[in-house]
């Protein structure tokens, strides 16, 4: 029963970790800062980053990483408790009924038993984990349940780094609602927001440093430098 609990709980915590990284990406997270920053509040580690600063300044990511702190403590107690007992005999034989051969089976090595029947659980969820199609599959799942639910809205802009004073790179996606379309960047007037276009990737070619009279276009990339928190009010929307 030990067993059957603790790859159970292994399970729960592998497929809690991967929610709350769908979860940071929904937000505007980049997928490789998501994903460790989900590990990071599941394992309580708490890396104190320049990444971790784009979670402690945005509320709804606050409140998901708030979630899997809790769900995280609660998880590992219950991991170290199980793996406890699951290497504790609490008989002193077991015994297996085999048609005319009954075989006993000394106390001394069912710990020994068990650790190999974790070690090799823990490996069959190693392998179906990092098997690609299942896991998209899954994400996908994820996805649309949060989505359709409403647990997180989804943002159409992904940030990508923060530097020194709350300033960051973020990747906007134009679409028909952006303040962006149709607006040549001298007059969308980013430059009073504190904001500078680096790169707009359009039709899978970058213009890097693109001129004033540049106008941005319907599903164009814009990559930007400035204060996340102006970027976020006057650029990205829902």
């Amino acid at each position: 029963m030990n067993l059957l609990l603790l790859v159970a709980t292994i399970i729960v915590s592998l497929v809690v970790v991967r929610i709350g990284a769908i979860a940071f990406q929904l937000t505007g997270l980049n997928w490789n800062i998501a994903k460790f920053q989900a590990l990071s509040c599941f394992s309580g580690t708490g890396f104190t980053t320049r990444e971790a600063e784009l979670v402690l300044g945005h509320p709804q990511r606050r409140r998901i990483a708030s979630y899997l702190m809790i769900l995280g403590n609660a998880g590992l107690v219950t991991l170290i408790a199980t793996f406890a007992n699951s290497l504790s005999p609490d008989t002193i034989f077991l015994k297996y009924s085999f048609p005319y051969i009954p075989a006993f089976l000394p106390a001394i090595l069912i710990p020994w038993i068990n650790l190999g029947i974790i070690i090799l659980a823990l490996f069959l969820i190693y392998k179906y984990a990092n098997n690609s199609a299942l896991v998209k599959k899954l994400s996908a799942k994820i996805r649309e349940k949060l989505i359709k639910n409403k647990i997180i809205i989804p943002v159409s802009h992904e940030e990508l780094l923060m530097t020194t004073g709350d300033y960051g790179i973020t990747q906007i996606e134009v679409n028909d609602k952006s303040p962006l379309l149709n607006k040549t960047l001298l007059a969308s007037d980013l430059k009073k927001q504190d904001i500078s276009v680096l790169v707009i990737e359009r039709e899978g070619k970058a213009i890097a440093n693109p001129p004033s009279e540049t106008m941005i276009a319907l599903d164009d990339r814009v990559v930007c430098f400035g204060k996340l928190e102006n970027i976020r009010e006057h650029l990205c929307v829902v």
